[in-house]
């Protein structure tokens, strides 16, 4: 059988969740023996190491309208099987593209993110025409059965063609196994990982970490962003400096995942959250709030715990119950291994199998 032809889209190789998710996707796909084209609006290297160098990288010219354009004589020019997009404003641009040259239902979409957390106004006008996007395109996808739940009872996607595939968030290699008297020898650091923007609500948990009674617990926050300053000074008034570090972004935070004793995540919206399952995949609690995707990755007590989004007392008595009792990593490194590259591959296969079959995807 001759290799499928597709064509991944998205607005650039930055060092986002979904930029990450779609690179290695696409890798994936490129490594399983297909012919993958992977379109971006511009440059960015961030995610860019993840992207194989068996994918063809195209680069759009800028402007909305001009990429836009130039995506559909891409589609045009490569006539792929199917056509894959994700994030918001970069689904909008791809059915439109679709469109102009009758592919569009051989385009696939996925959403990344809920709506409170888009605050582009592009990323905001694609969800508020999910109801045509859906129409105009042979399947949507979400990371989540909440963002899921969200697109089809809040942005009414057609739910026969709404259809929800966890990312790929299990780090390759990996990590080996570990035992419970190893990580409750840790020093008891928590670690915490994501851009530093208001949704991710650090300051909540500066405000718990404050709380925490545990002897010598430290914190450390991964990510750059905006943020930066005001948790600085949130910290300082706190009286936290000595025991936060805020080293920025990291490529990779498996060293500190592998020194960490306590992952926690206080996010107000989280539509999945691949920084929960590489904590588990190194065999961490993780404490998070019940933001959207974190309950269902934390979906039993051996995981972990849920905490109400924004209660600083309950953050804090579960990062210290964390901290004084690690319990066993066994089970949270299993249930890491629900999310690993290859069952996300197979689920977008099927789709992609099907979309390809009955010209649109199936109910």
């Amino acid at each position: 059988m001759s290799p499928r032809k597709l064509l991944f889209y998205t607005h650039a190789l930055v060092g986002g969740g979904a930029e990450r998710v779609w690179a290695r996707l696409a890798s994936g796909f490129a490594a399983r023996g297909d012919d993958v084209t992977f379109a971006v609006d511009f440059e960015a290297a961030e995610s860019l190491p993840m992207l194989s160098n068996a994918v063809s990288l195209q680069v759009l010219p800028r402007g909305h309208l001009r990429s836009t354009l130039a995506l559909a004589r891409v589609i045009r020019r490569h006539k792929p099987d199917v056509s894959l997009s994700a994030i918001s404003v970069s689904n909008l641009k791809h059915v439109v593209a679709a469109q102009l040259v009758g592919r569009g239902q051989r385009a696939i979409l996925s959403y990344h993110g809920f709506f409170d957390s888009e605050p582009e106004l592009l990323s905001r006008l694609g969800y508020r025409l999910t109801p045509l996007l859906t129409r105009l395109s042979a399947a949507t996808v979400a990371v989540s059965e909440s963002l899921c739940d969200d697109l089809v009872g809040t942005f009414h996607a057609l739910p026969w063609r709404t259809h929800t595939i966890h990312n790929p968030a299990a780090p390759e290699p990996f990590p080996a196994p570990l035992d419970a008297n190893t990580l409750a020898a840790r020093a008891p650091l928590v670690v915490a990982i994501g851009r530093l923007v208001p949704d991710k609500d650090f300051v909540t948990l500066l405000r718990a970490f404050a709380r925490v009674t545990h002897q010598g617990a430290r914190l450390m926050i991964l990510g750059e962003g905006p943020e930066r300053s005001r948790l600085q000074s949130e910290a300082a008034a706190l009286g936290l400096l000595p025991r936060v570090e805020m080293p920025g972004f990291i490529e990779d935070p498996g060293k500190a995942l592998g020194s960490a004793r306590c992952f926690a995540l206080t996010s107000r919206h989280e539509s999945f959250s691949l920084a929960c399952v590489e904590a588990l995949a190194f065999g961490l609690p993780v404490v998070a709030t019940d933001c959207g995707g974190p309950r269902e990755i934390v979906n039993d007590s051996s995981l972990g715990h849920l905490a109400p989004v924004g209660d600083v007392e309950a953050l804090a008595r579960a990062i210290d119950a964390c901290l004084a009792d690690p319990g066993n990593p066994a089970p949270r490194q299993s249930r890491a291994r629900d999310f690993t590259l290859a069952k996300a591959l197979d689920a977008y296969d099927r789709l992609i199998d099907a979309t390809i079959t009955h010209r649109r995807a199936p109910r």
